[in-house]
């Protein structure tokens, strides 16, 4: 059994996170250096402004060659919009359970309007091997 179902529980506490300003190639560097499948985005005040994936950064490269021009800003391919965010008490079943229902890879997590962590899902997984056999 899981030693809570308290999403707190399980989550990176440390996501990593990118400015908007932020050049995509810097982006996709700390993507790949870190091995994580996206990054959060945040204002100076660790406000969630958005995710960005590694299909974001593939689309903004393929856009930049094909059109000849340069990458630009992470704020010109992350996801904004209607972000799906847990909160830290939420119940770990219930969040595994709409990532799957929404094919998602990662959640953001926020409390009090400010990121604190995030669940994704290797750390589901890894939540799982707790279970007795």
């Amino acid at each position: 059994m899981l030693k809570s179902i308290d999403l707190r529980d399980y989550m990176n506490p440390n996501p990593m996170t990118v400015k908007p300003d932020a050049n995509l190639l810097d982006a996709m560097e700390l993507i790949i250096e870190h091995k994580v499948s996206g990054l959060c985005v945040v204002d100076e005040h660790n406000h969630l402004l958005g995710v960005l994936s590694e299909m974001d950064c593939l689309r903004g490269v393929l856009s930049a060659t094909y059109n000849e021009s340069g990458v630009g800003a992470v704020s010109n391919y992350m996801y904004s919009d209607k972000i799906i965010t847990a909160s830290p008490h939420d119940d770990i079943v219930d969040v595994a359970q709409d990532m799957l229902l929404k094919s998602h890879r990662r959640r953001p997590v926020v409390e009090n309007g400010k990121l604190v962590g995030q669940v994704t899902c290797r750390r589901l997984l890894a939540a799982v091997k707790t279970f007795p056999r």
